[in-house]
């Protein structure tokens, strides 16, 4: 069964400026962020990966940049936030659990290899760092037994930083579009996550991503700390590749 993957692209990227979808923002590296998405899930994942981008603005220029993928359309994506659009895609899914990921998430493929077997143990999951946050940022907190108990911008003490890739496991899903149905039309889908665990019980882990590449691209320092990574992933690769030869 392949991988079903879900890029969330429909925003208007108002916070970093651009007259184009925000996933279509080129990086130091000449790919696009959604390229470097899906170029990195295509190498990590042995498996085949069936992929689905919610698009809304200027969804033509996300269609064209990606014509192999699937899409569903946020019509009202000037007047929604991104638990309206994980809502769409998870309905349209088959049968098994979900990867979805923001559209302006830049990550290293180590990161994607790293989560893979994670798949097939089936458990609802949100990759995490431990840095620390501003009051943009989604932030989260842990139960007792470490799982997710809080997950919003406004989490009192938090722990760190949801970096913005997540899975639902098959059996979680269901109960989660519920959720999503029932969040306001402008809230995050994380709000849909905090209510499947405080209303139906359900446990998502925490899954500390902090020693891998991995940011969101919301305004341009984030754009600029981004390059900055690539840059120097880069240089050392380049010394990997020549100290080996």
């Amino acid at each position: 069964m392949p991988v079903q993957v879900v890029v969330l692209a429909a925003g208007l990227g108002t916070r970093l400026g651009r007259p184009f979808p925000k996933p279509l923002t080129r990086l130091t590296s000449g790919q696009s962020i959604l390229e470097r998405q899906l170029a990195n899930l295509r190498e990590a994942l042995t498996t085949s990966v069936r992929t689905c981008i919610v698009v809304g603005f200027k969804h033509d220029l996300i269609m064209e940049a990606a014509p192999d993928s699937l899409f569903a359309y946020n019509e009202v994506y000037d007047q929604t936030n991104t638990s309206k659009s994980l809502l769409k895609a998870l309905q349209l899914s088959a049968e098994g659990g979900v990867l979805w990921m923001n559209g302006d998430v830049v990550f290293d493929v180590d990161l994607m290899e790293a989560l893979a077997p994670r798949f097939l143990e089936d458990q609802s999951f949100v990759c995490v760092n431990t840095a620390s946050v501003g009051e943009e940022e989604v932030k989260y907190s842990l139960d007792d037994e470490g799982y997710i108990s809080l997950l919003s911008k406004t989490v009192p003490d938090a722990l760190g930083e949801a970096v913005g890739i997540n899975y639902v496991c098959a059996s979680d899903k269901a109960g989660l579009i519920r959720k999503l149905q029932a969040c306001d039309v402008q809230d995050y889908f994380e709000r849909g996550i905090e209510l499947a665990i405080a209303e139906a019980g359900q446990r998502w882990l925490s899954v500390d991503v902090s020693g891998f590449d991995c940011m969101e691209v919301d305004f341009e320092e984030d754009l600029a700390a981004a390059n900055q990574l690539l840059t120097a992933s880069g240089a050392q690769q380049g010394l990997e590749e020549r100290t080996a030869r």
